[in-house]
């Protein structure tokens, strides 16, 4: 039986720039949104037997990304700017699952977090990855 091995980059406590929700003059809006990303990749690209960025996965291009989209405009919901999130990670064909969670805080009175977290496993993230298209297509 072969050992398992696996190679994940975390991402944690990002607070995002982003407009979520609609509250009314009584409701407590949060001051912040937080999230926390945990995407699979492949053990080579962290057991890397030479040092540079050509061997490693490069997460600075995604993150630009979900700023772009944190900022993209006003959601209703979490889980509307969660799932494009999951969208941008999922284009990146060294990605092989995906884990997000989006919290925001406070939820009442100054205190609490509420988040929503989304696990994608291998095949789920491959359904997500955008069509490639054929020259004959």
């Amino acid at each position: 039986m072969k050992p398992e091995q696996t190679a994940v980059i975390e991402l944690r406590d990002l607070e995002l720039k982003t407009d979520i929700g609609t509250y009314g003059p009584q409701d407590t809006r949060p001051d912040v949104h937080i999230l926390d990303l945990t995407l699979g990749i492949a053990v080579e690209q962290v057991l890397i037997t030479q040092d540079g960025m050509a061997h490693v996965f490069d997460y600075d291009p995604l993150i630009l990304e979900i700023d772009r989209l944190a900022g993209d405009g006003h959601y209703e919901t979490q889980e509307r700017l969660i799932t494009r999130i999951a969208g941008a990670c999922a284009a990146y064909p060294a990605i092989q699952h995906i884990e997000i969670c989006l919290k925001k805080s406070p939820v009442r009175a100054g205190n609490g977090s509420l988040g929503v977290r989304l696990k994608l496993d291998e095949i789920a993230t491959h359904a997500l990855r955008p069509a490639r298209h054929h020259p004959s297509d």
